[in-house]
């Protein structure tokens, strides 16, 4: 990583910890800071996200309700540098993707 990206990385991370001092409760983004995401890697996590929700609204449109399938993709498709379960939790508590959180969490 060139001294660009760290600057710029620790630029976002101090926003962040901002934030998390505002409130505590700020669960998905202290996991940013402990694993040294940088707002890149955060945004194709959201990218992830929302064509995984996509993907989970039409299969539930076409009857389907069982989404461990949806869910072991998530999971190969995540950062390295995140764990499914761990990522999961947080986005949950952060209100973040939730009904896809929801669903996901039933397959730990």
């Amino acid at each position: 990583m060139d001294l660009q990206k760290k600057l710029e990385t620790l630029e976002y991370h101090q926003e962040l910890l901002l934030q998390i001092v505002e409130n505590p409760r700020e669960e998905f983004s202290k996991i940013i800071v402990r694993r040294k995401l940088s707002r890149g890697e955060v945004e194709a996590l959201f990218r992830l996200c929302e064509e995984m929700s996509i993907k989970m609204e039409e299969q539930k449109a076409e009857g389907l309700v069982y989404f461990a399938p949806l869910f072991q993709e998530f999971s190969f498709r995540l950062n390295r540098k995140l764990d499914a379960r761990e990522t999961v939790e947080a986005l949950r508590k952060q209100a973040l993707f939730s009904p896809l959180m929801d669903e996901f969490r039933k397959y730990f």
